[in-house]
């Protein structure tokens, strides 16, 4: 059944802010969780993302010294930007032109299934003895996996109706996933945590263009993006 442009419209809003909400609250929240970082000092280029999450605090893991006294911030803003991106993937995947969009749909929840098992299982000394760090590096790579691959997904549907869309979520997308292959082939070294944000920051950057170009497009003309509905599985 083909939906009414309201109803419809409104459900890509509500997705495109979700998006911006997501990629916004990511950043700022890793940021401050950074800034509260004092001694040692945090360092983008060699600390993991994930030890901002660690509760506890003087351990070491990778030869990192750990203490984040703001972990529940940043715990709080893995689980949001994971929820976020999969309500936005469920709400906006049947605008996607050609067959089988459902899987940027599935790519999106098992986004969010990675990134709140990265917040409730966190990469500190503690969770290399008790199996949790399994259950992190597990979550870490289906977040990191899914969103550039939905990246690509997303990009690759619309080059024919939006080609600088489509080429930017493609570039964004191939970009993350080098980044995770050079970070396990330099897993260990001082350079591999800068090869983590590699992996990140692109579907973060993907998502924040996508939620605005989306709000942009609905505010100059009243329209969702894609004007044809997706052929049916």
């Amino acid at each position: 059944m083909v939906e009414a442009r309201p109803v419809r419209s409104v459900r890509t809003a509500v997705a495109a802010a979700a998006l911006v909400v997501a990629g916004i609250q990511y950043v700022v929240l890793e940021a401050l969780t950074a800034a509260a970082w004092k001694n040692p000092p945090y360092s983008y280029a060699h600390n993991n993302i994930s030890d901002l999450g660690v509760p506890s605090c003087g351990g070491e893991v990778g030869g990192r010294v750990i203490c984040s006294p703001l972990h529940t911030l940043m715990n709080t803003s893995f689980i949001l930007q994971g929820v976020l991106y999969g309500v936005a993937a469920l709400l906006l995947f049947r605008l996607l032109p050609g067959r089988r969009p459902w899987i940027y749909a599935v790519l999106g929840v098992i986004h969010l299934i990675g990134f709140t098992l990265v917040g409730l299982f966190h990469g500190s000394p503690e969770a290399g003895l008790d199996g949790g760090m399994a259950i992190h590096i597990f979550g870490a790579a289906l977040l990191i996996l899914s969103a550039n691959a939905a990246s690509i997904v997303v990009g690759l549907r619309l080059r024919a109706t939006h080609r600088g869309w489509g080429l930017t979520g493609i570039a964004l997308g191939v970009l993350g996933l080098l980044s995770l292959v050079v970070m396990g082939a330099t897993g260990g070294s001082d350079i591999s945590s800068a090869f983590e944000r590699g992996s990140v920051y692109p579907f973060i950057a993907a998502e924040l263009l996508a939620g605005v170009a989306l709000l942009a497009l609905q505010r100059s003309t009243g329209e969702v993006p894609v004007a044809k509905e997706s052929n049916p599985v």
